[in-house]
């Protein structure tokens, strides 16, 4: 049954009329414009400690940002009045909260125990566990030699062949979780449509030693069918004909599709429409992972992103790690008029995470008309950007701290080096003091005042990882909630799509 966040009604003024945004505006004018972070600090030696909030093998540190007891209260103020307890609640039970396409959301769905009651009624949902068994047996099967070529060579390569979160979930959690590939086994991906990368990887492969997954819902993806087409081609040169039957297995729900292409019916792992693209390394779209780290790896990452699920159902706002980082994004967003955030992970193997958070928040909150159809009366998402943390520091670090342009940073830090460490907290703290009153030349000064959160864990384990991605698609979600806007469509993006297909 629908909640009151599936039927609420937004105002002509949504969400400038709500009593906390108001409020938030009087106290970014009268006292937060003007306050110094360096001034926060000063005054309060227990910043800290009242400034973080902990979910599992998560910290998030946001005492150096521009906030006090005040702003967080406002903050929380404005989550609830916006609806956002009742929004959890909804998505949580399959209500259909994708309004323009009429459907559920429910990747939390893939990661849930039976236990968790998530939605299971709706349909679908009680298929997930047994998709995931059959995964299982596939991944231990080819782990295990039972599933070999067509020559009967065991696999040693994986190529995922996909686009957009087909293509960016697979190879950040495979560039992540480096240091869990299994032995003997390679990661590879192929998505532009160019066809440069399938050339220059088949330099390198093996055709009777390599298994390509296709990540394609509708198995009618331009880029990806041309990529899958063109390995298809190239394997059956090497090969032959049957061969195809061996080395390509898919994650789709076009039989017809996959009937024409060659894809044997036990290779086949389906998925539902209320897993969007950008939600989908959960689901089948993973297989490539599981098959470089392993079953246990992948199911530890979805027990990570259960463990962030758990925690965004149950915790109260001010103690709800997505739903402040998600605040904290509207406040910069929204009161201090910030167009941009940076990402900068000091943890290498998530080089590729900045790029995965383009998407997930870009194409879920880049949107100016609201649910109800009426335009957006705030702007909504920002852009997002990043690099590896200590690469930034030879780089952009040099607009961060100097140039005119405002931009709060999520910094990622673990702690497998004691130098990443230091560098990122000594980056972290030169953004927020800057140089203080010193008598320098003007060309040397740093104002500071730039913030940033530090969100904090031991080691990049599949667990971690999976507790990372759940924060931020939990994040994003707020967000959506808060400006009234559906985060779970992306119409913007099939203009392009039908003029490409009209110019091919």
């Amino acid at each position: 049954m629908a909640n009151a966040y599936t039927n609420r009604k937004l105002s002509a003024r949504y969400p400038l009329d709500l009593d906390a945004w108001k409020k938030l505006s009087s106290h970014y004018r009268d006292v937060m414009r003007d306050k110094h972070l360096r001034g926060l600090f000063s005054r309060d030696n227990k910043r800290f400690e009242r400034f973080n909030v902990a979910s599992g093998d998560l910290l998030l540190d946001y005492s150096r940002t521009h906030v006090n007891a005040t702003t967080r209260k406002l903050l929380t103020q404005l989550a609830k009045q916006a609806g956002v307890p009742a929004a959890i609640e909804a998505m949580f039970a399959g209500d259909r909260i994708n309004k323009t396409e009429d459907r559920s959301v429910l990747h939390v769905a893939l990661r849930a125990k039976i236990a968790d009651t998530v939605a299971l009624e709706t349909p679908g949902v009680s298929e997930v566990w047994e998709v995931l068994t059959r995964i299982e047996s596939f991944v231990d099967d080819v782990h295990g030699g039972k599933i070999k070529g067509s020559t009967g060579k065991r696999f040693t390569d994986i190529v995922n062949i996909g686009i957009g979160g087909s293509d960016l979930g697979p190879v950040m959690a495979c560039r992540a979780l480096r240091s869990y590939w299994l032995d003997g086994v390679r990661f590879h991906s192929v998505s532009n449509v160019d066809g440069t990368q399938l050339v220059d990887l088949a330099q390198e492969l093996d055709a009777e030693t390599t298994l390509f997954v296709i990540c394609s819902k509708t198995f009618t993806t331009l880029e990806t069918m041309t990529n899958a087409n063109a390995a298809r081609a190239w394997v059956t040169e090497r090969l032959d004909e049957l061969a195809v039957q061996y080395h390509f297995v898919a994650a789709s729900t076009n039989q017809e599709a996959m009937d024409d292409f060659g894809i044997r019916s036990d290779f086949r792992f389906g998925f539902w429409d209320w897993v969007g693209g950008r939600y989908s390394l959960w689901s089948a779209v993973g297989l490539s992972l599981a098959l470089v780290v392993g079953m246990d790896a992948f199911k530890a990452m979805l027990a990570g992103g259960r463990r962030m699920d758990l925690h965004f159902r149950q915790a109260a706002m001010e103690e709800n790690m997505p739903v402040m980082l998600a605040l904290l994004g509207i406040w910069y967003n929204n009161f201090f008029a910030a167009q941009s955030q940076a990402i900068l992970p000091y943890d290498n193997r998530l080089d590729r995470f900045p790029a995965y958070l383009q998407q997930l928040q870009m194409e879920s909150s880049g949107k100016s008309v609201r649910m109800d159809g009426k335009p957006a009366r705030c702007d909504t998402g920002m852009i997002i950007w990043g690099e590896a943390g200590n690469n930034a520091q030879h780089s952009f670090m040099q607009l961060m701290h100097q140039g005119t342009r405002f931009v709060p940073i999520d910094f990622l830090l673990s702690d497998s080096s004691d130098l990443a460490a230091a560098n990122c907290r000594a980056q972290a703290e030169a953004l927020m003091s800057g140089t203080g009153d010193e008598d320098i030349e003007p060309y040397r000064v740093h104002d500071g005042n730039r913030p940033s959160n530090i969100i904090h864990y031991a080691e990049l384990t599949p667990d971690v990882l999976g507790q990372l991605i759940a924060l931020y698609e939990h994040r994003v979600f707020v967000e959506g909630v808060v400006w009234g806007i559906d985060s779970f469509d992306q119409w913007g993006v099939e203009l392009g799509k039908k003029l490409a297909a009209r110019q091919g």
